[in-house]
């Protein structure tokens, strides 16, 4: 787990280290345990190490095959590049290091970019052919790994997290209309390719770029799994699908234990965490230590589920550690936790995972995490009305149900110059759920929640709170075989006792009943969600600053309203209105975005 950065020239020109270098600086945080650069002809590597595998100096970065005239970067783990290693060997390979980097560059010399379907894993790479020029770059199927990208006619940047790429200079930051109307519709998330920015752009999931010397690319799609009835699961019982699932997910549990440190486990109490607590008990793991977080009340709302986390933790013995947070912390820690954004995100738990990182990261560098659980297996409650229409009423019903706002009501939110003319997300959500492969209306949304929204929400509010403190998160549930299965499991099973059925089915045969059967939980920030005095301070701090006035993204009518009621407005997904807009603000003018 680290940070990398790069740059490739198509002009003939030496690559600009010094910017390479200020991108690495910058992701610093990411890769507290190692630094190396690397250049040669028109590209250059840097990279910042977390030792998770492999402590020892063979496992830096950049690495180069010599043998293979391949040098790379690379960020994540490949949890199976113990058995690949071995599969290789067998094939002729010589290895240096028991490290999963040059796992991957071995992979690449005997398969080429095929090697990604080879990796079972949460990654990102770079890796560069000395004797064709050519770049090639990937990100694994969830897209759990970050990869950003700043094009340009001369030559193309990458890196970690868009900062990086704003402190080599010479982006782009000019707002992109189609990105912010996502933003504003989706709860924040903006698919990739796209950012807010109109010269940052994302590598999309489960996909390799193939660059040239001459700047010309070409991406593969190596994987998206069929949302339909397959054919070998065919009569299976609801029981029969509870055991495959929890085969699949010990499967996925086991492959997250690889590393060379202890690994823990972010305990909330629900389901998901719970889950995978029992799973790392019954593999036999001791002295798990698992980390809770809770902040104070406001507006009549608790802000932890203490009750819960403490009753898996005493069923399974656990070291547990539980942290409680003062409203007054949260509004001094926003702008660090802005900071470590690469995008804007607007889900009030982002702040919870940056301050639980933090007391965390002091004790182990890596975790397991619940997160896609609820998107794979049908747990939110807007999935039982998508699952009662036709397939040909989808669109409609999931803007419904999942947009914060319509199209017609951003007429008044921003101004005309930002707004497009048409409905631009909705567009978007129309043509992915006509995409061939999903069989209901149910698994249609499913698929568009799980490679479209979770990547740009939740999946990255995870990877960027934690690594800003040199914390891995690891995620079983979006194992891609697990994820596999989930998309061919019946809509029923998945939909039955209140959503996300199976899994509870799973629940009960290893946990207690009350963690099983209690109502759905969320990651509270009472000081957040009600605005309370010191967040809604330094949110209008922002909204009146000189940096907004002259940018002009919002209706000025619109804010204020906002303003005159800070706890009132609600979008349709239940978002704070004025928290949306103002974090927008917030994340740019912290990342000197004018």
């Amino acid at each position: 787990m680290c940070g990398l950065s790069g740059e490739i020239r198509f002009d003939g020109r030496r690559p600009d280290l010094a910017a390479v270098e200020r991108m690495s600086d910058r992701l610093a945080d990411r890769g507290p345990d190692g630094h190396g650069t690397w250049t040669r002809g028109a590209v250059a590597f840097a990279h910042r190490r977390l030792k998770i595998i492999d402590l020892s100096d063979l496992g830096a970065q950049p690495m180069t095959d010599a043998d293979g005239d391949i040098t790379g970067v690379f960020n994540g783990c490949v949890y199976n590049y113990r058995a690949l290693r071995e599969e290789l060997r067998g094939l002729g390979h010589r290895f240096v290091s028991t490290s999963d980097t040059e796992v991957v560059l071995k992979a690449y010399r005997e398969w080429g970019t095929a090697c990604v379907e080879h990796f079972h894993g949460m990654f990102a790479f770079a890796l560069y052919e000395h004797r064709t020029g050519r770049l090639v770059l990937g990100r694994d199927r969830l897209g759990i790994k970050p990869l950003y990208l700043a094009p340009a006619p001369d030559r193309l940047r990458f890196a970690s997290s868009l900062p990086a790429l704003l402190a080599a200079g010479d982006v782009d930051t000019s707002l992109d209309p189609v990105a912010v109307h996502q933003y504003l519709s989706w709860h924040a998330t903006v698919a990739a390719p796209r950012t807010v920015l109109n010269g940052v752009r994302k590598l999309p999931p489960a996909t390799v770029r193939t660059v040239e010397p001459d700047g010309s690319h070409r991406d593969h799609r190596y994987w998206q799994p069929s949302y339909t009835r397959r054919p070998e699961y065919a009569g299976m019982s609801a029981d029969e699908w509870r055991d495959a699932v929890l085969d699949a997910l010990r499967t996925a549990v086991r492959r997250r234990m690889v590393a060379d440190v202890p690994v823990g486990v972010l305990l909330s109490g629900g389901l998901d965490s719970s889950l995978i607590v029992a799973l790392l008990a019954e593999e036999g793991q001791r002295d798990l230590m698992t980390f809770s977080v809770g902040f104070e009340a406001e507006g009549g709302e608790e802000g932890d589920e203490f009750r819960y986390s403490d009753l898996v933790a005493r069923e399974f013995g656990t070291d547990h550690r539980r942290t409680t947070v003062p409203s007054a912390r949260v509004s001094a820690a926003l702008d660090d936790t802005v900071a470590a954004m690469s995008e804007p995100m607007i889900s009030h738990d982002v702040v919870a995972f940056h301050l639980l990182s933090e007391q965390v990261s002091r004790e182990v560098k890596v975790v397991q995490s619940g997160q896609g659980a609820d998107e794979v297996f049908a747990g939110y409650h807007w999935y039982p009305q998508l699952a009662a229409v036709a397939r040909e009423d989808e669109p409609e019903r999931y803007a419904e149900t999942y947009f914060d706002r319509p199209h017609a009501d951003l007429a008044r939110v921003l101004q005309p110059h930002m707004l497009p003319s048409q409905d631009v997300s909705g567009r978007f959500v129309r043509e992915h759920m006509a995409h061939p492969g999903a069989e209901t209306a149910l698994d249609a949304a499913l698929r568009l929640d799980t490679h479209v929204m979770l990547v740009d929400d939740p999946v990255k509010r995870v990877d960027n709170m934690t690594m800003a403190w040199g914390l891995e998160a690891r995620v079983p549930f979006l194992d891609h075989e697990l994820v596999e299965l989930a998309a061919a499991c019946p809509p029923e099973l998945k939909l039955a006792d209140g959503g996300k059925g199976v899994l509870k089915e799973v629940g009960r045969k290893l946990l207690p009943r009350e963690v099983v059967d209690r109502p759905k939980g969320y990651f509270p920030v009472p000081a957040i969600r009600h605005m309370a005095g010191p967040v809604l301070n330094r949110v209008r701090e922002a909204l009146e600053a000189p940096e907004a006035k002259t940018r002009g993204l919002f209706q000025e009518s619109y804010v204020s309203e906002l303003l005159a009621a800070p706890d009132e407005h609600r979008t349709k997904r239940g978002a704070n209105a004025l928290w949306q807009v103002a974090l927008l603000e917030i994340w740019l003018q912290t990342h000197g975005i004018t």
